[in-house]
C-alpha cells in the first residue's frame, strides 16, 4: 500500500452510520459525482467482485475487476508473465460489437491464451462485450485489502478490465457505487476534499469520510495488531509450559532408565553417539509435526479450489505459496531450537550420574 500512502491521497470510506438505499439512487445522482471527479480532481478507481460464469479448464467462478488507468499505474500491482500490459484508449460503439483488450489470471490462461476472445454480458453496462486477452498475470498476483492488510485477494482466476470515463458512463449504478466506496483521490486538498463530500452528499444522500493511508494503518493497528499480539502471546506461553512439559518428562524417562544408560555406557556406547541417537529419535517426531501441519495447511489452501473460491485459489504445491512456506520454516527452526534445548538437558543429566557398579545395585 506504500503506493497510497504520499502526501495528498485520500481514500474514501462510507461512513457506518450512513443510511444507504440503493433504490433511490439512480444514474443522475451518480453522474453528478463522477462528472466533478472528472473536471476537478485526478482519482484512482478499483473494484472486483463481480462474479461471472465464462468457461475454464476449472469450471471455477472467475471474479471480473474493474480499475482506471490512475489505478492501473500508481499501484504496480500487475506483473505480466506474458502479453502486453492494459490499454484504456478505446470507444464504446453502440452499433457494432465491443471488443475492449483485458488481462486475465494464471489459471484462466489456457482456456483463453493471448488474442483469443472471452464474449461474455458484462455485469457493470449489462450488454455483450468481446474481451481480448492481451496479457496474462504472473501466478499469485495479489492484493491487500486497505484496512485489513493481511486479507489477500488473489487474481489466479479474474479479469481484470480497464475502465475509462465513457465506459463508467455506461456503467450501472452498481458499479458507480462500488467504485466511489473505496476510490482514492489524489493530489488532493482539504478543502477540495470537502468539496467532493457536499457533492456526494448532496446527490446521493451519503456521507463518506477521506481516510490517508496512515490512517488506514492507525485503524488496522488498533482493530488487529491487539488481537494479533494476544494471539502471539497465548502463543508463547503454550510453547514455554509445552517445552518445560517435555524437558521434565524428557528427565524422568532418564531416572526410569538410569540403569540403562549405564549398562551401555560401560560396554563402549559414547556420549556423542548417545547425543546422536537422541537428535535422531526428538528430529523424527519434529518432522512429523512438520509433516502434520504441511498437510492443514494444503488442506486449507485445496479447500478453495474445491469451493470454486475465485479471489482465493493459489498456485503452489497444493496450493501452498511462499508465506506458507515462510511460517513452515520457522516452525521448523523453532522445532529445531526445543530439540536442542531437551536434548543437551538431557546430556547434561546423563553426564551428572556416575558411571559405577553401584549405580546398577
Amino acid at each position: 500500500m506504500k503506493q497510497f500512502n504520499q502526501s495528498g491521497v485520500f481514500i474514501a470510506n462510507l461512513d457506518p452510520e450512513s443510511d444507504m438505499n440503493m433504490g433511490e439512487i439512480d444514474k443522475n445522482d451518480t453522474r453528478q459525482v463522477y462528472d466533478f471527479l472528472n473536471e476537478n480532481m485526478k482519482y484512482a478507481l478499483y473494484t472486483d467482485g463481480f462474479i461471472v460464469s465464462i468457461p475454464n479448464e476449472y469450471d471455477m467462478e472467475v471474479s471480473f475487476a474493474y480499475l482506471n488507468e490512475e489505478y492501473y499505474s500508481t499501484s504496480k500491482q500487475f506483473e505480466l508473465s506474458q502479453g502486453r500490459k492494459l490499454e484504456f484508449d478505446y470507444t464504446l460503439d453502440k452499433d457494432e460489437d465491443i471488443e475492449i483488450p483485458v488481462l486475465i489470471g494464471k489459471g484462466l490462461s489456457k482456456t483463453y491464451p493471448i488474442g483469443s476472445i472471452i464474449k461474455v454480458e458484462d455485469p457493470a453496462i449489462q450488454k455483450q462485450v468481446n474481451y481480448r486477452v492481451s496479457g496474462i498475470l504472473k501466478p499469485n498476483v495479489k492484493h491487500s485489502n486497505l484496512y485489513s492488510l493481511n486479507s489477500k485477494q488473489y487474481y489466479n482466476f479474474s479479469v481484470v478490465i480497464p475502465v475509462n470515463k465513457e465506459f463508467i458512463n455506461s456503467s450501472n449504478v452498481g458499479l458507480q457505487l462500488q467504485g466511489l466506496f473505496d476510490v482514492i483521490v489524489v493530489q488532493a486538498s482539504e478543502s477540495s476534499i470537502n468539496e467532493l463530500k457536499d457533492i456526494i452528499s448532496t446527490n446521493l444522500g451519503l456521507k463518506f469520510n477521506f481516510y490517508t493511508q496512515d490512517e488506514n494503518f492507525e485503524y488496522y493497528n488498533d482493530f488487529y495488531i491487539g488481537s494479533l499480539k494476544l494471539i502471539g502471546v497465548l502463543t508463547a506461553l503454550i510453547c514455554i509450559v509445552l517445552t518445560c512439559v517435555a524437558v521434565w518428562s524428557s528427565l524422568a524417562s532418564i531416572r526410569l532408565m538410569i540403569k540403562d544408560f549405564t549398562i551401555n555406557l560401560f560396554v563402549g556406547l559414547g556420549y556423542n553417539k548417545l547425543r546422536m541417537i537422541c537428535y535422531g529419535y526428538y528430529g523424527i517426531l519434529s518432522f512429523i509435526n512438520v509433516i502434520v501441519l504441511f498437510i492443514i495447511t494444503a488442506c486449507s489452501r485445496y479447500g478453495t479450489w474445491h469451493r470454486k473460491d475465485a479471489q482465493f485459489s493459489t498456485y503452489g504445491i497444493f496450493g501452498v505459496i511462499g508465506m506458507d512456506w515462510l511460517a513452515l520454516l520457522a516452525v521448523v527452526i523453532f522445532d529445531a531450537v526445543i530439540v536442542g534445548i531437551i536434548v543437551e538437558i538431557m546430556m547434561w543429566k546423563i553426564k551428572k550420574v556416575p558411571i559405577s557398579l553401584g549405580v546398577l545395585q
